[in-house]
């Protein structure tokens, strides 16, 4: 009997399923949707999404504001741009939505974050990490707990 990971169709489907995150990665401030995602690969949008979520732990709508809300993080912290210019830079056309969002995973309002980017991340500490694994511990995630907000996150290896 042949194991799910070895099937043809699942390397297939996870092949795929790279190309469309890839894609969400490159054209994240463009009007993507699931439809739009799922054609581009020749897969019904329930199928994609089904998959998707298995694979990744999170639907493509989630996995794209994420995407989003990281790099209007960056654009805030920098200071150049108002809330609402870094809300259409980053590809969102609502500002409500993108605020929302952006509070939602980020722990603070885009207005605050763009005054003080430090107290998002007040929380966690940083401190003698490498930048590298510092990014991946303050990366904004959607909570499964209901609380929102940066999660404390263990360096892989860690305690």
């Amino acid at each position: 009997m042949t194991s799910r990971a070895a099937d043809p169709d699942h390397l297939r489907d996870l092949t795929l399923l790279r190309r469309v995150r890839d894609r969400m990665d490159r054209e994240y401030t463009q009007p993507l949707d699931v439809p739009a995602l799922a054609a581009g690969v020749h897969m019904s949008a329930g199928h994609l999404s089904r998959q998707f979520k298995a694979a990744y732990g999170e639907s493509p709508y989630s996995y794209l504001m994420t995407r989003r809300i990281e790099r209007a993080m960056m654009l805030l912290r920098r200071g150049e741009l108002s809330v609402t210019e870094v809300c259409f830079a980053v590809g969102c056309s609502s500002l409500g939505t993108f605020s929302t969002r952006f509070t939602e995973l980020v722990g603070v309002p885009p207005s605050v974050y763009r005054d003080d980017p430090l107290a998002a991340a007040a929380s966690v500490d940083t401190a003698g990490l490498p930048a590298c694994i510092a990014k991946q511990v303050t990366r904004p995630v959607r909570s499964t707990s209901g609380r929102s907000g940066i999660e404390k996150r263990t360096p892989a290896g860690g305690p």
